[in-house]
């Protein structure tokens, strides 16, 4: 592997661990601002809020395809470029808890996505 090469994999493992943790974190924020918004009817309110969700919804789609298509070049190179050799097999661990704490951080940043999502339609079906 070329030392580019080895440069745009390492940044593609970076920014798929951030879009890890950015997908959990955008359905947070965006829950906190839901639950903030109450039981507001003022238009302008939901107006804002809707806004809000479209655009972090943009951003919780990016991070999501990040963890797909780029979960594809890590897998396919990871004992090649992370594997540490020092560490042998007793990696195998500390890999298991990170690849538990991941799958932690994209099914509960989904589910919470998917509530959010029957919030925003419902609040678009009352605006008509």
């Amino acid at each position: 592997m070329s030392e580019t090469s080895g440069v745009i994999l390492m940044m593609n493992n970076y920014f798929h661990d951030v879009a890890t943790a950015l997908l959990l974190a955008s359905a947070i924020v965006m829950w906190v601002i839901y639950k903030k918004l109450g039981d507001s009817e003022k238009p302008d309110e939901m107006n804002y809020f809707l806004r809000l969700y479209d655009s972090v919804t943009l951003l919780a789609k990016f991070s999501l395809a990040w963890i797909i298509l780029g979960g594809i070049p890590r897998t396919y190179f990871y004992t090649e470029f992370e594997w540490s050799h020092y560490a042998g097999r007793s990696q195998i661990p500390a890999l298991i808890v990170k690849h538990i704490l991941a799958f932690i951080f994209v099914s509960a940043g989904a589910h919470i996505w998917l509530k959010i999502r029957r919030k925003a339609r419902e609040i678009r079906a009352n605006k008509t």
